[in-house]
């Protein structure tokens, strides 16, 4: 049996365009979740209470931070309870 590096192995199969397609979003959405429970941390805030600041249900709150997908209205809502600007990136 070969040994294959972890790094040498995602070289070989983003050269997959499906792959590297699906690969790229799942990335961008464990992103998002880290960014938001980041800046809810930051903020010193609960998931209800940033939930209450959003004007979005606490259970949105937690699945995001779960890594499940969301949109950008919810995200600029986020934004503006913890007082940051919602900025996307491509690059």
């Amino acid at each position: 049996m070969t040994n294959v590096s972890f790094d040498h192995f995602l070289k070989e199969e983003l050269q997959n365009e499906n792959f590297r397609q699906e690969f790229q979003t799942e990335k961008a959405i464990l992103e998002i979740a880290l960014a938001v429970s980041k800046a809810r941390s930051n903020a010193g805030l609960s998931q209800r209470q940033l939930a209450e600041l959003s004007h979005v249900p606490q259970s949105t709150i937690a699945r995001i931070e779960r890594g499940h997908n969301t949109s950008i209205e919810t995200m600029s809502k986020i934004a503006v309870a913890v007082n940051q600007e919602l900025k996307i990136h491509f690059g």
